[in-house]
């Protein structure tokens, strides 16, 4: 078995829309395209037009390159640097330089495997370029269809007497294949689809155990065994349940179609899924609308809790379901783009592919607010700095000082400020004055930065450069 655990440090090579393939280009009559060597089964991430007479560095791969030949000397050389480069195929027009295709570059192009297509007089490269791009466009339109449709079916499979079963069949049905959840110690708990050869079963089974319920683990897992293409995706809960997924072939849109599953799996099987859900769920949404912490904690649990801050995902509508479910809780707000999930502080906060987290300390729930703001200010460090999670740092020398009078004393000295400007200064301290990540953390312009901070020093009457000012702004910044 051949097995693949995606890297969050590894991009993407090619672009989001699906791939064409170049069959489906030749099939276009308007264009006059003509196959002269190769497969016609590949598929087209862009189209790259080139006069260049090594376009190696300017190639991405996956690219039809375009060309006219103007300086086109040595045919061979120069099919071995487009392969090299990974180029999908070669589209060669015979106006202006040549009447036709060179027999040379169509015999190196034979010989590398690469598909050579000859483009006629009466078609432009802007006209090649814009039917591919329209190709493009109507798989991607083909690719969001499927996938709306596959999400409904799997939300009514969700809401029927036995749920998990029925998305588990409702996911099979959609992939054409077999999907199985797999516990902790490899065993089937639920499976649905076509039986599988048993050396298919087995690799996807050695597939889900690469996962298991390790804290900060990869979350998904691919590969191929028996024939067919495995996939493997943890469940979100932290009791090491798994999803795997085996079919004929894998389309653009699986990925996101399982994921949907994972999701809904996650919360239907998560450990805390019980009667009091509801209303613990009910008890949050009073609290995100306003209500003294003090008149949901009955319901909601004394705790302590850890209050978590979020921004990023993949922009389909189930991120913040999935990000709830990866951290093991149901309880999840989003707003503006950013996500708030409150967890149990025995709960472990990990960092997640795709999401940049602030993390509050342990708070009860009086101290909600508090823990809010914690992970507010927690999720811009990790802005500011480009990590994956930063955790609040509590306790050093503001802890010595007496709050209610240090709170006093902090409303006194920045009441010139307003509520922009002292947030501006919180975030220049913290980042060290630094203009530059100061702008990414306040998602302002640099300019904006240096006006604001010149205006705080007017208003205060105090020089920023002296490093006692800035450390007493600071404490008074974190007291207020």
């Amino acid at each position: 078995m051949s097995m693949t655990v995606p890297s969050p440090s590894e991009p993407g090579s090619t672009p989001p829309a699906p791939p064409v393939s170049l069959a489906a280009l030749l099939a276009r009559p308007d264009l006059g395209l003509r196959l002269l060597a190769g497969p016609e089964d590949i598929p087209l991430h862009w189209v790259h037009t080139s006069e260049m007479a090594d376009p190696y560095p300017y190639l991405l791969g996956g690219e039809l390159l375009m060309t006219a030949g103007v300086q086109l000397t040595d045919p061979a050389h120069y099919v071995a640097r487009v392969v090299e480069a990974g180029a999908a195929a070669l589209a060669f027009g015979v106006t202006p330089v040549y009447d036709t295709v060179p027999a040379e570059l169509v015999e190196a192009c034979e010989r590398h495997g690469l598909p050579l297509v000859e483009v006629p007089p009466r078609t432009p490269f802007t006209a090649v370029a814009r039917a591919l791009w329209r190709l493009m466009a109507e798989a991607r339109l083909h690719e969001l269809r499927r996938v709306t449709e596959a999400q409904q079916s799997l939300a009514a499979a969700a809401a029927r007497p036995a749920p998990v079963p029925a998305v588990l069949g409702a996911l099979a049905s959609r992939l054409g294949g077999r999907a199985v959840l797999f516990g902790a110690d490899g065993t089937e708990s639920a499976a649905a689809g076509r039986e599988v050869p048993a050396e298919a079963a087995r690799a996807l089974r050695d597939l889900a155990g690469v996962l298991g319920p390790r804290p900060g683990g990869p979350a998904s897992a691919s590969g191929d065994g028996g024939g067919l293409r495995l996939a493997a995706y943890a469940l979100g809960g932290g009791d090491g349940l798994t999803l795997g997924v085996a079919t004929e072939r894998r389309g653009p849109g699986d990925h996101t179609i399982a994921g949907v599953a994972v999701v809904l799996l996650s919360l239907l099987t998560a450990p805390h899924r019980g009667a009091d859900v509801t209303v613990r769920d009910g008890a949050l949404v009073r609290l995100l609308l306003g209500a003294d912490p003090a008149e949901v904690a009955g319901t909601l649990g004394p705790g302590p809790w850890t209050v978590v801050h979020a921004r990023g995902g993949d922009g389909t509508p189930f991120a913040t379901a999935s990000l709830a479910a990866a951290l093991g809780t149901p309880l999840a707000d989003e707003t503006e783009g950013t996500v708030r999930l409150l967890l149990p502080s025995s709960s472990p906060v990990t960092a997640q592919q795709g999401w940049t987290l602030g993390a509050s300390a342990p708070v009860t729930a009086p101290e909600l607010a508090a823990g809010d703001a914690q992970a507010a200010r927690a999720l811009r460090r990790a802005g500011a700095g480009r990590a994956a999670l930063v955790r609040h740092r509590a306790g050093g020398l503001a802890a010595l000082v007496d709050r209610d009078e240090a709170a006093a004393y902090a409303r006194g000295l920045l009441a010139p400020l307003t509520e922009p400007l002292a947030e501006t200064l919180r975030a220049w301290l913290s980042l060290h004055g630094s203009w530059d990540r100061t702008a990414v953390a306040l998602d302002i312009h640099r300019n904006t930065v240096r006006q604001r901070i010149t205006r705080c020093a007017a208003l205060l009457d105090r020089d920023l450069d002296d490093p006692d000012v800035r450390m007493e702004l600071w404490f008074a910044l974190r007291a207020r």
